[in-house]
């Protein structure tokens, strides 16, 4: 699992782990980024002012992918990948005041029309990294619980 970017590469992974014949548990995915633009209504609302804004992801994207092919590959934008069928079930927390929130909800929806337990939750009223807050906002104690109940679920502890 992971959060942010690590919820990319966890997405990445359990496609990849599927494709290999690995067998895991739950994808945990703290508001994944899973598209390759920024196109969504919550990218147009959230693009300014709060913890995530525009210009950062504009600036990470240009980092990480340099040609249209590369920003076009499932591997970069797991959203983008013709088959997730069969993958690991995933739990999904997502922030309500996020521009990934959008992408994480699209990627919720295919996971569930391919057939993939798909436990989502967004919090409201927080933003993208709350999950590192949880000394400030109750909401970020509920999300760590929530994510704790489901992985003892996934490993059968429940």
């Amino acid at each position: 699992g992971g959060d942010s970017a690590g919820g990319t590469l966890s997405a990445v992974n359990a496609i990849l782990a599927r494709d290999a014949g690995l067998s895991l548990a739950l994808q945990l995915l703290f508001y994944p980024g899973c598209a390759a633009h920024q196109d969504t209504p919550s990218h147009a609302t959230y693009a300014r002012g709060l913890v995530l804004e525009e210009p950062a992801i504009t600036w990470f994207f240009g980092h990480y992918v340099t040609t249209r092919a590369q920003r076009e590959d499932w591997r970069f934008a797991p959203l983008h990948a013709d088959d997730v069928e069969g993958v690991a079930p995933a739990w999904i927390g997502l922030a309500e005041c996020d521009p990934l929130v959008d992408e994480g909800v699209d990627y919720a929806d295919k996971l569930r029309a391919a057939g993939v337990p798909v436990d989502l939750e967004i919090y409201r009223g927080v933003t993208h990294e709350f999950i590192k807050m949880g000394r400030a906002i109750p909401e970020a104690l509920q999300a760590h619980a929530d994510a704790a109940a489901a992985l003892r679920r996934a490993f059968g502890l429940e």
